[in-house]
């Protein structure tokens, strides 16, 4: 199917006019300080905004072109580019909304310069029918760069979450088979939770053997706390890995004592230090000269 040739020559119109699309939709920017549309950026914001808006013209008028893959390319594209570059400058969804409905307001001004122009060549139908296709293309692409914008601040948050269990969760290994989980500050629930979830992964990751738990730097700790370091060292040991808790407060033990909780099997010292030396003493006691 051939391109209706009104079609095309508004689809070259706003090509031939995409610098000047953009000039007027920079000057429609108000001097609000604090965000990416001010008319107060720096130049090199301004450069930045000035290539994206291009994409975003290109993209639009493709939306009159016959071959609709060649929007839904550029549509996926314009998305990714302008995602990227506003969740880095920390720009809320809500103004890049604000910002694209300036874009059709711009872009339907330049349209209407198009019909004047040739006014006695353009029936009504054809009036409709772009309407239709350049707010159609604009509403897409709010919706592709929600979408976008929602994946690529959920990876971060993702990412931001596995760096806040590495901090709650800190093995670190001493040689190849001993390790040590310093925890430190209040332990509520949550926190021990992500501990539990963390742990004993990362220390079959590490091929640690001998895990030391120091509770030393331990400010409070209830009793469903006690109650998960308790199954911490069951699983680990269930895993073949051994554990002995170190630091822990009288209050601490004697909270686990009235749960009933058994950690016989588990070693304890009054020190992170004094285990290991015990440890490391004990282990060239047993070297054979």
């Amino acid at each position: 199917m051939q391109m209706n040739t009104m079609d095309e020559q508004l689809f070259n119109f706003l090509q031939e006019n995409i610098d000047q699309i953009t000039d007027e939709w920079l000057a429609r920017r108000d001097n609000m300080e604090g965000t990416i549309y001010s008319s107060k950026v720096g130049e090199e914001v301004e450069n930045i905004l000035r290539q994206q808006n291009q994409l975003t013209n290109l993209t639009i008028a493709s939306s009159l072109l016959d071959d609709k893959s060649i929007f839904e390319e550029n549509k996926r594209k314009w998305a990714i580019v302008v995602a990227e570059s506003r969740v880095s400058s920390n720009t809320p969804v809500f103004e890049v909304l604000q910002a694209l409905m300036e874009l059709r307001k711009t872009i339907w001004s330049f349209v209407e310069r198009f019909v004047a122009l040739h006014n006695d060549e353009i029936e009504r139908p054809d009036i409709i029918k772009w309407g239709i296709h350049i707010h159609s293309a604009l509403d897409e692409l709010k919706v592709q760069f929600s979408k976008m914008y929602d994946e690529i601040m959920n990876n971060r948050l993702k990412a931001q979450q596995s760096l806040i269990e590495e901090l709650y969760a800190p093995v670190i290994q001493l040689n190849e088979s001993i390790g040590v989980l310093p925890l430190i500050g209040d332990i509520d629930s949550t926190r021990v939770q992500s501990v539990i979830d963390v742990v004993p992964q990362k220390c079959t990751d590490l091929g640690v053997e001998h895990l030391y738990i120091d509770l030393s730097g331990v400010s409070i700790m209830d009793t469903m706390v006690a109650n998960y370091i308790y199954q911490l060292t069951q699983i680990l040991d269930l895993l073949g890995i051994e554990s002995t808790i170190t630091g822990i407060r009288p209050e601490i033990a004697q909270t686990s004592v009235q749960l009933g909780l058994d950690f016989s099997r588990v070693q304890t010292f009054g020190s992170l230090q004094l285990a290991l030396k015990t440890q490391f003493n004990s282990s060239i006691e047993n070297v054979e000269v």
